[in-house]
């Protein structure tokens, strides 16, 4: 138990746990946001009714979703300046801008035109409400951009120097901060599995529709929207995924090495699966294909890398502990993460090929996996953000082969030198209850709304001037209300 009077591992665990249940919920507003400005123009181009009540159906979906995730990133921002004292203060200068356009920009532009999406169906012209489910989408994608700038820079840290005191980064030149090596790569990789992710989860929804006999033009319609951007996502993975990976083996030596159990310098091979011996430092697997890394790196089969014990000895990643690096549980999560790979491409598949002339309508077993299939995109998408994040310690801003001399922070460097152990105990135990119930209750009122269905408004097509139709619009308020009674 000793690990419960570590104050740096308690913050680390914390910030670990807020972070993966609050990107339980990015996926689903970025995915699903896509799927809902779809229908969205579908209804434009159709104007059928029950194309309306489909995108009436996702928008509820969304902002209930939106409004949780919302809730707990606000929570990570805080433990910046609690958990992280030091660590914010050294990168301050570099993530004030992103922060403040991530909340400025991205979120104030998703936020103004929800609300359009919620409110203004009979209130402004059809054209506006379209234009407005693609820039709730367009605001998401921004926001995760900002985001994703800060987050890169702490991989791949450029365009800044250290400060004379060495106290902190200072920045130099924001568009090389912002446009850092790892940034498009890990952009592109990040917002294409949230994509598939929203897929996924607009297939399950289909799928549990038609295994209860309910909303059969609804589910086939959805499932077709859901298997075609699933599909083309999935292919785009295939790249972002070798850009994502090209990067890491230029740039951030260690990671690569733990990533694939490689202790010594040597042309990796490629592994499916298997268990690292860190005792023994080697990789027990029953098949492997040698230097297949080596080839998706680079292109040759005999690309050599160096492994973990060469690079402690050197100057740059000396602080690295061997012996305590977390080399097997990142060999694990990125393994997992492949694997669901090949789940999401063979379950895709399936879903397109067998919605076509509607095939899929009797055939229950394929229904049923497709109601779980997106625990597989979520799976991947939690193994790769532990990949990334734990695959760079002992740093919390790693020392980048191309990054600036000195700009580095060691991650028992970055954390609040006034927090306890028995406030981060504390802190994680009131977090831990009041995400159950939040999660509790999204369940719940998801649970009703896909109960309810997409169902078309009978009502007249316009509404008269002063009529309430706050909450009737499209029910959430209501629905939340009970909730809470």
């Amino acid at each position: 138990m000793d690990f419960l009077s570590d104050p740096v591992l308690l913050a680390r665990v914390q910030f670990a746990c807020t972070a993966a249940y609050h990107f339980f919920f990015v996926p689903l507003t970025i995915g699903l946001g896509l799927i809902l400005a779809i229908n969205e123009t579908r209804y434009y181009r159709s104007r059928n009714e029950h194309d309306a009540a489909a995108t009436t159906f996702w928008v509820k979906i969304f902002t209930a979703t939106f409004v949780i995730g919302v809730a707990t990133g606000i929570t990570m921002e805080f433990s910046f300046g609690t958990n992280w004292a030091d660590y914010s203060r050294f990168v301050g200068d570099i993530f004030g801008a992103p922060l403040a356009a991530e909340a400025l920009l991205a979120f104030f532009l998703e936020s103004v035109f929800l609300g359009i999406l919620l409110f203004g169906r009979k209130r402004v012209s059809a054209k506006f409400y379209l234009v407005s489910a693609w820039l709730v989408w367009l605001g998401s994608c921004l926001s995760a951009l900002w985001i994703l700038i800060a987050n890169s820079w702490m991989q791949t840290p450029a365009g800044a120097e250290l400060a004379a005191d060495g106290s902190k980064a200072v920045i130099t030149d924001f568009f090389a901060a912002a446009f850092n090596p790892s940034l498009l790569a890990r952009y592109s990789h990040v917002v294409v599995a949230l994509l598939i992710m929203g897929a996924f989860v607009a297939m399950a929804v289909a799928a549990w529709y038609l295994l209860k006999g309910r909303h059969q033009d609804f589910a086939m319609k959805t499932l077709k929207i859901g298997a075609v951007v699933g599909i083309v996502t999935t292919v785009v993975m295939l790249g972002t995924a070798h850009s994502s990976a090209v990067v890491v083996s230029e740039e951030q030596p260690t990671k690569l090495a733990m990533m694939e159990g490689m202790y010594e310098g040597e042309a990796p091979d490629l592994y499916l699966f298997g268990w690292v011996d860190e005792e023994n430092q080697q990789v027990v697997t029953p098949f492997s294909i040698p230097g297949g890394t080596s080839f998706l790196a680079t292109g040759t089969w005999d690309t050599e890398f160096q492994g973990l014990n060469d690079l402690a000895k050197s100057e740059q990643y000396g602080a690295l502990d061997v012996e305590g690096a977390p080399v097997n549980f990142v060999f694990q999560t990125y393994h997992l993460m492949v694997a669901m790979f090949g789940l999401i491409a063979i379950t895709v598949f399936l879903a397109l090929l067998f919605q076509r002339k509607g095939k899929i309508k009797s055939m229950k077993w394929l229904q049923r996996l497709i109601v779980v299939s997106p625990v597989f995109p979520l799976l991947a998408i939690q193994c790769g953000w532990f990949t990334a994040e734990l695959g760079r310690q002992p740093w919390v801003v790693y020392p980048s082969a191309t990054g600036p001399e000195g700009v580095s922070l060691l991650t028992n460097e970055g954390v609040s030198q006034s927090v306890s152990n028995v406030e981060l105990l504390i802190t994680m135990t009131l977090f831990l209850l009041v995400y159950l119930l939040l999660i509790v209750a999204w369940a719940r009122v998801m649970g009703r709304f896909i109960k309810e269905g997409p169902v078309a408004s009978t009502a007249p097509a316009e509404v008269p001037a002063g009529s309430d139709e706050t909450a009737s619009a499209i029910g959430v308020s209501d629905d939340l209300a009970k909730e809470g009674e």
